[in-house]
């Protein structure tokens, strides 16, 4: 059974800081793409920025320059650092991994990937 459970959210004030972790189980973790998506209220979920199993990385445009997705195989951890933080940046943060009959997105330098896996999400709020 795939589990991802994330932590590190809360509230900061515009410019701060805050990172995110991901840790997963009952899962091949290296093997595949991941991401971080968020959802604020009254808004269709998007995604933030993926990884592949190299490395890779893609953000969206809105996040370019101030988040770094990163992932540590070894402890099958996901990591969302995120700088500069704005009060738009403030939604529920999910993690999801790469599974059958998901969400289609990036997945690094890649043609894409489903996200069929799901934590049960993370608070961050933004204050100005």
């Amino acid at each position: 059974q795939v589990q991802l459970v994330e932590s590190g959210g809360g509230s900061v004030q515009a410019g701060g800081s805050l990172r995110l972790s991901c840790a997963a189980s009952g899962y091949t973790y290296s093997r595949y793409c991941m991401a971080w998506f968020r959802q604020a209220p009254g808004k269709q979920r998007e995604g933030v920025a993926n990884i592949a199993s190299d490395g890779r990385s893609t953000y969206a445009e809105s996040v370019k320059g101030r988040f770094l997705i990163s992932r540590d195989n070894a402890k099958n951890t996901l990591y969302l650092q995120m700088n500069s933080l704005k009060p738009e940046d403030s939604a529920m943060y999910y993690c999801a991994a790469e599974g059958p009959g998901g969400t289609w997105w990036g997945c690094g330098a890649g043609q894409g990937a489903a996200y069929g896996y799901w934590g049960q999400g993370t608070q961050v709020t933004v204050s100005s």
